[in-house]
């Protein structure tokens, strides 16, 4: 496998600034894979599911999204969120220049629910969503469900949820995923918080390969 390289293009506003993984044998598809609001697009899981992906033939951009690359740290701003979009929808048109396949697009946490926000307003973007530990209210508040977009939803989608996520159960989770026509496949990680309990060597090899074999198990079905 080949090392990750550092990508950036200023050409576009906004910019887009990450690191893109290619493989010695690819297989003509790409993915976009961005961050959660209290992190970067050097998280750990990310960078595992990158070079998994890589493992298997995809090219993958890793990225942060426009409010990460304003501030180093600290979550995004309210209203920024139409600007975040529209640096995945960016980082998306660049990925398609070194892929002539399927793209596809994922996200943590907070990038992952902008990234079902941007395909439930442009149903043929991408080809297939993979979505780790989806927002679906804040911890503690039930109430304030992130739904109303999703029954717009009509792309192919993983969600990879924690059992012990405090912002979503897998029961929350299945009963909201009724919303989406598309199809999708809801993957539990037993005993895991929001984070996916991401620790250790032993889940650092086998939560990113269980990912990729899920979401391509989801992408055969659906074709």
């Amino acid at each position: 496998m080949q090392p990750a390289i550092t990508f950036f293009d200023n050409s576009l506003d906004p910019a887009i600034r990450g690191w893109l993984h290619a493989s010695d044998a690819p297989n003509g598809d790409g993915l976009i894979l961005t961050h959660g609001a209290g992190s970067d697009c050097t998280a750990p899981l990310l960078v595992a599911l990158s070079e998994a992906l890589a493992g298997r033939g995809y090219v993958v951009l890793r990225c942060d999204l426009p409010f990460r690359q304003e501030r180093r740290t600290g979550p995004p701003f309210p209203g920024n969120a139409e600007r975040d979009r529209a640096g995945l929808a960016n980082a998306i048109a660049a990925l398609r220049k070194n892929v002539a396949g399927r793209i596809f697009l994922g996200g943590h946490s907070y990038g992952g629910r902008q990234a079902t926000m941007l395909c439930a307003a442009e149903p043929n973007l991408v080809s297939g969503l993979l979505l780790l530990s989806y927002p679906l209210h804040p911890p503690r508040k039930p109430e304030q469900l992130r739904i109303q977009h999703l029954p717009n939803l009509r792309t192919p989608s993983l969600f990879v949820q924690g059992t012990r996520d405090p912002f979503g159960s897998i029961e929350e989770m299945t009963k909201v995923l009724q919303l989406v026509l598309a199809k999708t496949e809801l993957m539990k990680v037993e005993g895991a918080g929001h984070d996916l309990g991401f620790k250790g060597k032993q889940r650092a090899v086998e939560l990113p390969a269980s990912i990729l074999a899920r979401f391509e198990i989801l992408l055969r079905a659906d074709g």
